[in-house]
């Protein structure tokens, strides 16, 4: 089956009620402050350094590298960014800035095509020394996905010429001896020689990237008797034993049947295990790639589409451990869902990744990033009680506000790349075909039996089930349009010019054809707001209920509903009320819900009683969770008590 492409982002423009309160903030509000933030001129921020990383590195600073070992990688993603943005928003001022940056990189680059500060500065005779925590890999491959992105956007090609050099040395270095089995720590120049692959056509960057995934978790195990080297270097200094699954390599990756370690890691590699797969038509790793997959939606995943449970190591555990409280599922990790989801979707046509890429995207990828641009989640729990959010405890990683920078600032770039780059998830374009996953408003210039075709799309997701597809064909090609039909879309209709298209599904899409010069599509279905229970081998939830609408979870939160959230019972029995609030957040959708909610008494009666608290009546309100946390500060609770 041929692969679907992702739509040049050129060729796509987001005009959407939902979406664009978030993209209209990229080149407007996140890519300026994030600048400002990476050059250390914004006073609420923490400490960056990472530019004043590259001027050293360049010599054209005195100073010590500061930072974690990977902070090259915020320019990276902050560049890719600015890429995507510029496909839709032309700004010569920004692309003059990134161009700016850009030449720093070069100037900071070895004659060799070495290019990371930390170990130009700090370590400059441990390059490659310790791939386990070096994160030189890693770095390399975010700066190849900006390298490709910056390149396609503006045609420039010096990111470009620079990365193909460092990915020359990588290819060379990693093909001697002394490393003839090693891999990355950190997965993800795995995807950066993948894209770069196809920007260049030099077949030897994929082959490296399938020779790092085939490598992993074989003996002899590389990753674990690196530090038993003479020329290891020592980045971390972690007391601590390395424990393979942490990484992804304690089993070849064929073998592995659960989702394991680092969650951003292993989706960062399942994305390039799915390319890979296609890319030697390799039905083996496919296959893999959809075993991990159902691993984790069907048993390590939030409702919210967050994946990683404990905050300690950033990890996946075992089956059905996904406590709210103490919960990692950071930013990063959904972000890379997301990759995973998108590329299995391209390859096997299947609509059903698509809706939990759709989860991810519009909950916790969303929640990471206040309505304003300039605070951000790295960690994304579903119940929060401020008070316990303290350091040195269990949940000393869970934030109750979201923070205006981080010493590990990983997270606040990759959701701007991310929502730069919506357009990408958006659609696909296939042969003399567009597939429509995401109801998101819209134009998308394509093209049927080679000739321009004009798709404008109107929506009221996701708070109303109704799109509107509108074609504008000059030529009277002849192509197919395939809608993406929710699992969560009741009683769907779909009127192709007025008439009802009475057609099946084909994994989740309908096919429409189009060979008139105008084509009007209309697609109706209920949406209502409604309770979901948990597998009860989620002990987390057992007798709990969450609320959904569409894509979206809902959250209540304290500034609505007061103090002590989890003393509050739902009336299941009572069917949720909604309601839209123009001025609410923009404009939302609130769920309201019947329910109980216990009462103190008289304090003096102790800790611990023998008379059963009473309760009174209550309305429980509700906003999407991807809202929380932009009002008051407060408690936010996902999952409440039935009665």
């Amino acid at each position: 089956m041929r692969k679907l492409e992702t739509i040049n982002l050129n060729d796509i423009r987001i005009d959407d009620g939902f979406f664009n309160k978030y993209t209209s903030l990229v080149t407007k509000e996140i890519i300026p402050y994030q600048w400002a933030v990476l050059n250390d001129r914004e006073p609420t921020a923490e400490p960056s350094h990472c530019i004043e990383n590259f001027r050293i590195a360049a010599g054209e600073r005195e100073g010590e590298f500061y930072g974690f070992v990977f902070q090259d990688t915020d320019l990276a993603k902050w560049l890719e960014a600015v890429a995507y943005s510029l496909s839709y928003e032309k700004n010569e001022t920004l692309e003059q800035t990134a161009d700016g940056a850009i030449d720093l990189i070069a100037r900071a680059q070895r004659p060799d095509g070495y290019l990371d500060t930390y170990f130009i500065i700090k370590e400059p005779e441990g390059k490659f020394t310790n791939l386990r925590e070096g994160h030189e890999l890693y770095t390399a491959g975010h700066f190849m996905e900006a390298a490709v992105a910056y390149y396609e956007v503006t045609g420039k090609d010096r990111l470009l010429k620079i990365m193909e050099k460092n990915a020359d040395l990588i290819c060379e270095t990693f093909h001697k001896k002394a490393y003839q089995n090693a891999v990355p720590g950190h997965q993800e120049i795995e995807i950066g020689l993948i894209k770069l692959y196809h920007a260049t056509g030099k077949r030897k960057y994929l082959d490296m990237a399938k020779e790092f995934i085939d490598r992993r978790g074989t003996e002899p195990n590389y990753l674990v008797h690196e530090h038993e080297k003479e020329n290891w270097t020592d980045v971390f200094h972690n007391p601590d034993p390395f424990f393979p699954a942490y990484s992804q390599c304690d089993e070849p990756v064929r073998t592995q049947k659960t989702a394991r370690g680092h969650a951003v890691r292993a989706v960062y590699m399942y994305a390039a295990m799915a390319d890979l797969a296609y890319e030697y038509h390799d039905e083996e790793l496919l296959r893999s790639c959809e075993t991990l997959y159902r691993n984790i939606v069907e048993k390590q995943m939030y409702v919210t589409g967050g994946i990683g449970s404990s905050g300690i190591y950033e990890r996946f555990t075992t089956d059905y451990d996904l406590p709210n409280d103490r919960n990692y599922s950071e930013s990063c990790a959904s972000i890379g869902l997301a990759f995973f989801c998108r590329r299995m979707a391209q390859i096997t046509h299947d609509a059903s990744y698509i809706e939990t890429m759709e989860t991810a995207l519009y909950n916790t990828v969303l929640a990471g990033v206040a309505m304003d641009g300039k605070s951000f989640f790295y960690v994304n729990p579903l119940s929060v009680v401020p008070a316990f959010c303290m350091d040195h405890t269990s949940v000393a990683h869970v934030k109750s506000v979201r923070q205006k920078w981080f010493g590990c600032a990983c997270c606040p770039p990759n959701i701007a790349r991310t929502l730069a780059s919506l357009g990408e998830y958006v659609c696909f374009t296939g042969e003399d075909a567009l597939y429509l996953n995401l109801h998101v408003g819209c134009e998308i210039k394509a093209q049927f039996d080679g000739k321009p075709v004009t798709i404008t799309v109107e929506t009221g997701m996701p708070f109303q089930g109704r799109t509107k597809i509108m074609v504008d064909n000059p030529d009277g090609s002849t192509g197919s349009i395939f809608l993406r039909i929710p699992s969560y879309a009741k009683d769907p209709k779909v009127l192709c010019n007025a008439k009802i298209l009475d057609a099946p599904l084909q994994k989740g899409y309908i096919r429409i054809p189009v060979s008139k010069k105008k084509e009007t599509v209309e697609l109706t279905f209920g949406m209502d707001a409604h309770f979901v229970y948990a597998d009860p081998e989620v002990r987390a939830d057992a007798g709990k209920v969450a609320v959904k609408k569409g894509p979206l979870v809902y959250a209540a939160e304290e500034t609505d509903n007061g103090k002590n959230l989890n003393a509050i019972s739902i009336d299941t029995a009572v069917a949720p009320r909604e309601i839209f609030e123009k001025e609410l957040l923009g404009g939302t959708t609130v769920v309201t819900l019947k329910g109980k909610k216990l009462l103190r008494g008289d304090p003096s009666d102790g800790l611990y009683r023998i008379v059963r608290p009473e309760r009174e009546e209550t309305v429980v309100r509700m906003i999407p969770y991807c809202y929380w946390g932009n009002r008051e500060t407060g408690e936010m609770q996902v999952w409440m008590r039935e009665i």
